[in-house]
């Protein structure tokens, strides 16, 4: 039996030669895939697809809808296994537009021993996707589609999703650098855009870029950078991190300020964690920074605030996110252009679990609008 990678590689030169058409009648199941490949609210259900139909490939006498050795039956298997060590090298190399993460630790997938059938809820949204997915490894339990032709068409769709994609992305940045000579934006017209950009769904990460953006593009003047941006999916107490966004002295790598970023109000609550962080971590550190997306409560900031006392030199304060931008524009004036060109740049490079691929066109097509004066 041919090994996972071969299965796949298999299943992509299938998919390629046949990009263009379905594999044969247009059916049910097809469109039950293309649905689920095409969602953009949840990228779970096609690596479900993946992992279960590849599992059922490289071992014939499984049941597909069985991916949890907690069933205990002798045709089940641990779907997550073939999820994290092959599907995931297999999307990473070939761009899939599909989760960073394994479907099954994902909140309706997570922690079941279940048969998947049509009948179970797993009460994932939208309800749709995952009934469609559930739908389609019926149709291969039951022999009405085979395995080799899912994977087929999975795989086939995905690639069409990608390439379309990145014609979109091609298109904007086309637009946009057509534009480019056209109207320097003046520093409240790019706080106008960004802000903008934070209000649209999903924009939960773009704080972290709009302060990540400011040292970048001015690190010269501030003799201060940034050290890299860990997952925006990672807790700080995994990746060791004091914040969202450390940053040391340009010739230095001890941390001097952090940055811990809300898309909500901050809390007394929020204000005692970090101050519990700081005081667990060896480093010392000069300032620890909220941005908050929210209003800010005067007795949280007078709370912060009491905690330099309290440290003996320890600064911490609350600010608002769209007050820091508006600031540090005016007071770089000189170079917003190039602050707007680095939050680009960090934008487009997150990974579509941190901003996701409508969130990125999004910008483009705002600051093309915005450049071109419409």
């Amino acid at each position: 039996m041919p090994a996972p990678a071969e299965i796949l590689d298999l299943a992509l030169r299938r998919a390629s030669q046949q990009i263009d058409f379905p594999l044969g009648p247009r059916s049910d199941t097809a469109s039950r895939i293309e649905f689920v490949c095409r969602n953009l609210q949840n990228r779970a259900g096609a690596r479900l697809l993946l992992a279960c139909l590849l599992a059922t490939l490289h071992r014939p006498g499984l049941d597909i809808r069985k991916p949890y050795t907690e069933i205990g039956d002798n045709d089940c298997y641990s779907g997550r296994t073939y999820d994290e060590q092959h599907v995931t090298p297999f999307i990473t190399t070939h761009q899939l537009p599909c989760n960073s993460s394994s479907a099954f630790w994902t909140p309706a997938l997570r922690n079941r021993n279940i048969v998947l059938t049509p009948e179970v809820n797993l009460v994932g949204r939208p309800p749709e996707l995952y009934q469609a997915t559930l739908r389609v490894l019926a149709d291969v339990h039951s022999g009405r589609v085979t395995a080799e032709d899912a994977l087929t068409e999975t795989i086939r769709c995905l690639l069409i999703v990608r390439d379309e994609r990145r014609e979109r992305m091609r298109t904007l940045l086309a637009s946009l650098a057509a534009t480019a000579n056209t109207q320097t934006l003046s520093a409240e017209a790019i706080v106008a855009l960004l802000s903008q950009h934070l209000r649209c769904r999903g924009a939960s990460r773009l704080p972290v870029l709009v302060v990540a953006a400011a040292y970048r593009s001015a690190e010269a003047y501030l003799r201060e950078r940034m050290l890299p941006l860990e997952s925006h999916s990672s807790a700080d107490e995994q990746t060791g991190a004091l914040g969202d966004l450390q940053i040391a002295l340009i010739d230095d790598d001890d941390v001097v300020t952090c940055y811990e970023m809300k898309n909500r109000r901050v809390t007394k609550a929020d204000v005692d964690r970090s101050l519990q962080k700081i005081a667990d971590n060896e480093r010392r550190i000069d300032n620890y920074i909220f941005i908050t997306t929210e209003p800010i409560d005067n007795e949280v900031q007078e709370h912060a605030t009491a905690i330099y006392e309290e440290t003996g030199g320890i600064e911490m304060v609350i600010l608002d996110c769209l007050a820091f931008l508006r600031y540090f524009l005016h007071l770089f004036h000189r170079i917003r252009m190039q602050y707007l060109d680095a939050y680009q740049r960090l934008m487009l490079a997150e990974p579509e679990s941190a901003v996701s691929q409508p969130l990125k066109e999004a910008f483009l097509a705002l600051r093309q609008a915005a450049q071109s004066g419409e």
